[in-house]
């Protein structure tokens, strides 16, 4: 059987999970050029940016994504960023089938992960990546002997998250924004604040025991 992950070089957070994972695998590879792949078994299409039409996915078997949230509800961006900011610490992780249609696909399998409420942005990525390699792993050990069911329920969907969106209240405090606090990329995406028309970078980290 041939499994190809196709992964995202300018949104690469799970490739370390994925290169250890397919180490010493026959026939398991990583890509990062949709266009080179074709007349494989699965595709795992994880963290990819781009939207497939039909000419990519019916170039190969079966072509599939996790997802972190009880789809058909989270769709679209940062699941896991918004459900923390709603008051979440139960997800979802959903295996489905990629079709044309955003996060519209069968569903395989899901798993619920329950965070304890204190990890930050670096601790959140480390169970999402063992998470999605272990419901990759489940999937394959029963493949094919495994049903999938069609979505249903109530769709609702993500915004892409912006700069604003990383924003704090600074007539808030800190335990009311810890879940903001929580989700902040210190690199990439920290928060902010603004106060009399200047802004300020915040950045958190644990303190050593």
């Amino acid at each position: 059987m041939n499994v190809v992950f196709l992964l995202d070089k300018s949104n690469n957070w799970i490739e370390p999970f994925v290169e250890k994972y397919v180490e010493n695998k026959t026939n398991f590879k990583v890509e990062y050029n949709h266009s080179k792949i074709k007349n494989n078994d699965i595709v795992f299409i994880l963290g990819y940016t781009k939207i497939f039409d039909n000419n990519f996915l019916s170039a190969n078997r079966l072509n599939l994504v996790v997802h972190e949230s009880a789809l058909p509800k989270g769709k679209g961006f940062a699941p896991i960023q918004w459900q923390i900011l709603e008051g979440k610490n139960e997800i979802v992780f959903t295996l489905f089938e990629a079709i044309k249609e955003v996060d519209a696909g069968d569903i395989f399998m899901q798993k619920k992960v329950v965070f304890n409420g204190y990890e930050l942005f670096d601790e959140i990525r480390e169970i999402q990546g063992r998470k999605t390699i272990e419901l990759i792993d489940e999937f394959l050990k029963k493949y094919p002997n495994i049903k999938k069911t069609t979505q249903s329920g109530e769709a609702t969907v993500y915004s892409k998250r912006k700069d604003k969106d990383d924003m704090l209240d600074v007539n808030q405090t800190i335990k009311e924004q810890f879940n903001h606090l929580r989700v902040a990329n210190n690199n990439d995406y920290p928060v902010w604040f603004e106060i009399d028309g200047h802004k300020y970078n915040l950045r958190i980290y644990k303190a050593e025991k």
